[in-house]
């Protein structure tokens, strides 16, 4: 084990934005709560909580491999609408003491997955009690299904039928 200082550092700060992660058309990730790890020379992570992921197109897998900053990263392919992405996805289930701040959270490759900051006041204008991952979840995104079987009505259709 390794401990980040002057010759490899390494930073873990909140995000100052909203981050959405998208595959095959789909969110997948979005959080207000992400946190970004800038390490050494290497492009910043975005790692999302797991609470705000979709972990029902998650699958883990057998790869893993070894930080000696971090710790053991465990992987994850996405599966979606007929797509597979195998290892897109990494965690650090329990990272060493000094990386404890991402410990479950998850990291996708941006080659594999869109990644994008969202300005929070467009998604979510007027703050109200919204859960933006249900309606995305539940709305079409243009291929003709949505990610989850749509709501039940919640209006009484016309009586008589429709003319």
């Amino acid at each position: 084990m390794k401990i980040p200082g002057p010759d490899h550092p390494i930073t873990v700060t909140p995000a100052a934005r909203r981050w959405r992660a998208m595959f095959n058309g789909h969110v997948i990730a979005d959080s207000a709560d992400a946190l970004v790890l800038k390490e050494a020379a290497y492009k910043p992570v975005v790692y999302f909580p797991r609470a705000d992921v979709s972990m029902d197109f998650l699958a883990r897998t057998e790869r893993s491999t070894h930080c000696p900053y971090k710790g053991d990263a465990a992987y994850y392919t996405i599966a979606m609408d007929g797509q597979i992405s195998e290892n897109a996805v990494w965690s650090y289930e329990t990272p060493f003491p000094a990386m404890s701040t991402i410990a479950g959270r998850l990291a996708f490759y941006p080659d594999r997955v869109e990644l994008y900051e969202v300005d929070d006041a467009a998604v979510n204008p007027g703050h109200a009690d919204v859960d933006v991952d249900q309606v995305v979840l539940h709305t079409d995104s243009g291929a003709g299904h949505a990610q989850r079987e749509p709501w039940a009505t919640n209006v009484d259709p016309p009586k008589g039928g429709v003319r």
